[in-house]
């Protein structure tokens, strides 16, 4: 029997077999995982959003504050960056800089204490609504003026009144154009009182 014959053989087999079984009533032995339709009884997911950042003009050798505004999603808090338990995550402001320009101090709002229904009796401190991050910039003498991005990420876990959500990353970036600094005061050295005219 030749090969093309063997091949027409074992089609018609599997496909008078598959007709046998379809005839049968039988199902075939197939697990079926279903996806499972979103919910719209949670609303919203909890997220915490960043205001676009104006260009910071920053002097060399001089250390420059930039704001940086955060909003948290109605319905949501946040840990504070002084959470009242150690095993709460604290809101955190993480950035990478640029060669040649220095991070300074990050202040952190206070944030509110407040109560929820899953735990009445502990206060927690926590953001809500609109929050304020400040961040300084130190440009070293040795950079090149010009711009230079910031970037970074806020790390946060967002809660709601009955449940706290996995921590996430907030991608947070900025543009600093760096320029020379101001001339110093001129010296003017006084005239030597030798000199007579």
């Amino acid at each position: 029997m030749t090969s093309k014959a063997k091949l027409a053989l074992i089609l018609c087999s599997t496909l008078l077999s598959g007709g046998a079984f379809a005839q049968s009533g039988q199902e075939p032995s197939v697990t079926y995982t279903p996806i499972a339709p979103p919910s719209t009884t949670r609303g919203k997911a909890p997220s915490v959003t960043i205001a676009p950042v104006s260009l910071v003009t920053a002097p060399r050798a001089k250390e420059t504050m930039v704001d940086l505004d955060f909003r948290v999603a109605s319905g949501f808090h946040i840990n504070s960056n002084t959470p009242k338990s150690e095993f709460l995550i604290p809101t955190k402001l993480n950035m990478n800089v640029p060669t040649d320009i220095a991070l300074g101090k990050i202040e952190y709002p206070p944030g509110q204490d407040v109560s929820f229904p899953f735990s009445p009796d502990e206060a927690l401190n926590v953001y809500t609504g609109d929050f304020t991050v400040k961040v300084a910039v130190h440009p070293l003498h040795s950079v090149v003026p010009g711009k230079y991005v910031m970037h970074g990420f806020l790390r946060y876990q967002a809660c709601d009144n009955a449940q706290c959500f996995p921590p996430k990353n907030l991608p947070v970036s900025f543009e600093v154009k760096v320029v020379k600094e101001p001339p110093g005061p001129s010296h003017n050295p006084a005239q030597s009182p030798h000199v007579h005219n």
